[in-house]
Formats: structure tokens, sequence, C-alpha cells
């Protein structure tokens, strides 16, 4: 789909012309769209927007559209190379993983700035990304890929138990699984392979085996230019990720770790960021904290998920859309983060079937320091819990002025609601 975007009432910016033309490659079950189109609207962007199908986002965008398929990054870089020589732009996102290649390879192509779309392609395979970053002597975890004829048990056993199996290219902790046994072990990988197989078609597909790491668990978010990342968030996540499933709920920021572990955690990114090659844009890490010892989980070439990104607020109000689209277009980011502290809470969805109701929002929404919720899947759908489930039922935001207020107040808004899951027939 391929649009020129522009919303409001014209400022004397606008008259002059825009600040620059970006096109967003976007999913159209994505979060993200009405954020980064917020953030367009302020600074006077003009957005181009290429998704897999019309209708998601043609109320807001109108009615001329060209389909791009994610599952063919090639073609999909062509046709948006095609655009640039009929509606020329200035820099190219993607924002959710389908389409980060297709960015990287479309900015490759016409040298606009981007991380090579080696770096990125690295990052959208969990074992390629282990292999490449054990090659360069960086700390990681025991690891294996089981193929379709790998003998599952000599596999796990080979990597250690406990350890955690996981498809090579799903996000969100789909498909994630830990396990504690051998017999487990084999029981994890058919279940993640005919997870991959209803979400891509995909049969026998490989599969990630790789030791526990225990410890605390943090989120990165950061901007990387010119190959230097510049860390704009570490997220806590209070509630324990120990399996079988690791469904996240809580992220708060500024972090509670030691200053000496989040300068560890920075200097990890940073080295992770140059042995792969991600010289620009956004950057999405997860690091495990085992007493003293750093180890990345995993990293992507793009902004943080789902609608978390407004826990975060920069400088006078600045959101990370913001951020990110003034970097796209090199007109520079000084913001830093504003202060006092900050969190969201993924709802979880606590069981598979249809969702019946949601109670207790509007008591939530009145617990102090809560910003703000939102209810993302609609009553009378169907949901499904991790580890095949790929959505949360919605996000409520909190800030105040240190991480265990914003903490309590998510928990305490968190079980005020009551929700009704009428079980599968």
């Amino acid at each position: 789909m391929f649009l020129s975007l522009r919303m409001g009432t014209p400022s004397v910016c606008a008259i002059i012309g825009p600040m620059g033309r970006v096109v967003l490659i976007i999913p159209s079950a994505t979060y993200r769209a009405t954020d980064f189109m917020a953030a367009a609207e302020i600074l006077d962007v003009e957005l181009i927007v290429a998704s897999d199908r019309r209708p998601t986002l043609e109320a807001v965008m109108g009615d001329r559209s060209q389909v791009i398929r994610f599952d063919h990054p090639e073609e999909s870089a062509a046709r948006l190379v095609e655009l640039h020589d009929r509606l020329a732009f200035d820099a190219v996102l993607g924002v959710d993983d389908q389409g980060v290649v297709i960015a990287a390879l479309t900015a490759e192509r016409l040298g606009l700035p981007h991380s090579p779309s080696s770096a990125v392609v690295l990052t959208r395979d969990k074992a390629a990304l282990r292999r490449r970053l054990e090659s360069a002597g960086m700390r990681q975890p025991s690891f294996a890929t089981i193929q379709a004829h790998d003998d599952v048990v000599s596999a796990v056993a080979g990597v250690g138990l406990p350890c955690v199996v996981k498809p090579l290219s799903l996000s969100a902790s789909r498909g994630v699984i830990r396990v504690d046994t051998v017999v487990g072990g084999v029981g994890a990988v058919e279940r993640v392979r005919a997870l991959v197989a209803a979400a891509t078609g995909e049969d026998h597909a490989d599969v990630l085996v790789e030791g526990y790491i225990p410890g605390d668990e943090v989120a990165v978010e950061a901007l990387a230019e010119g190959g230097r990342a510049t860390v704009l968030a570490i997220f806590d996540k209070p509630d324990p990720l120990e399996g079988p499933f690791f469904e996240e709920t809580i992220y708060v920021t500024p972090s509670r770790l030691a200053p000496h572990l989040q300068r560890a955690v920075a200097e990890e990114l940073q080295r992770a960021v140059f042995i792969l090659g991600l010289s620009e844009g956004p950057i999405h890490a997860e690091f495990r904290i085992d007493g003293e010892r750093v180890v990345l989980l995993e990293m992507a070439g793009r902004s943080i998920g789902g609608l978390c990104s407004r826990a975060l607020r920069f400088g006078a109000g600045t959101t990370l859309e913001e951020l990110i689209l003034r970097h796209a277009l090199g007109l520079g980011v000084t913001d830093s983060p504003s202060r006092g502290a900050s969190g969201v809470m993924m709802i979880p969805i606590p069981g598979a079937g249809t969702l019946h109701r949601v109670e207790g929002a509007d008591a939530a929404r009145r617990v102090p320091s809560i910003r703000g919720l939102e209810i993302t899947i609609p009553v009378g759908e169907k949901v499904v819990p991790l580890p095949e489930g790929d959505r949360y039922l919605g996000f409520i935001f909190a800030a105040g002025d240190a991480p265990a207020e914003v903490e309590d107040a998510l928990r305490r808004a968190h079980a005020l609601l009551e929700i009704t899951i009428e079980p599968p027939v």
C-alpha cells in the first residue's frame, strides 16, 4: 500500500514544504500506525505507507494503495525503488519485524541511511545471530539448531538442562518454552514446529535450543547512529520470567539495576551492534543479568513493539516515534528522557477461548499514577495465550516520581480488571 499522507491544519512549515518524506513499512496487524502518524503530523513529515493489505489503514490513509508482500522482501524492495522514481522519499523505516529487511534492502538500493541488509537479516534469525556473536567472542549461552531430521534428544542433551526452545524468527516471546527434561524438550520442539507451521506455512522448521540463563531481565531501547548505539531507556521487568512460558507483563524505567550493571548492559549492547554491523536506526534488545554476568538474549533492528513506546517521553514530551523519524531524516536527536519514572503493563491473556467481557477498566484508570489503559482485543474475539498467542489483551500505562510507585500503580490497576473468557467448545 502506498499513499502520501499529510494531516492536520497547514502550518507555516507545511506551506513552505514538509521537513521530509518517509516510507513506513507497516504490517496491517500492527499497533504502531497511529503513533507514527501522530509523530509525523507534529514534525510536519510527509508519510508514504507500505503495507500488506488495504483495509486496515484505508479509513485513515485514503483509497490510493499498493500491496507489498512481507514474505517476498526482494520483490517488495523493488516495488519501493520504483515508487521512489515517481515519488522520491528521504528515508525508509520498517516499523515491525516483518518489514525491517524490506526497509534495509530498499535503503541499500537507493543509497539512503540505514543499517546494511546483511546486518538486519541476522537480527531476524535467532540461530544466525547466536553464531555471529559467538564467532566474534561475545558471551553466549550454549545453543544448537535442530533441523528437520536431527536427533532432538542428542541436541537437548548437548546443550544441557534446563534449556529454552524457541522458533528462529517469531517475536514477543511467542513459541519460547523452557524445558527441564529431555522428554520435555522433544515435546517442546514439536509444539514450536506446529506453531511455526500455523503462522507461516513452513513445515518442519528449524528450531533453536539454548541454555537457560537465570536472573533478572531487562529490555533496552536504543538508537544507532554511525555504528554508535545511544541507550534511550533500560526497562526493568520486575515479574520473574522463569518459564515454562515467558509472558512479559510489566516494564518500568529508569532501571533499578546497580549503575555498574547498567553500564555493562550498555557496553554489551554496543559490542553486539558493532559485531552485527547495525549502523543506523532503532534497536530493541533483551538481556539477562545473572549476578555480575550480562548476557544478550535477543536483538532486533526496530523499536519496541505493541503500544509500549507510549511509556516513554523525552524532553518536553517528545515521543519515541518522533525521535525515530527525526533520526531517519538526519535532523538530530538531542532529547534526554523525561524526569521521573514510567512504565507499561502488557495485560496477559489468562486462558484460551472467546473474550466475553472486561470489567473494572474505569476503576483501574482512576488509580493514582495511571496515565492510560487500552483494551486492544474487541469483546467477542477469540483469544490465545502464550506460547501460541501473538497478542496481549491490552496495555496499562503509568508515570510517577519513582519506579516503585509506577510498578505498584500498574499492579493495582491490573488487579481491578475482571476478565471473562468463555472457554472453547
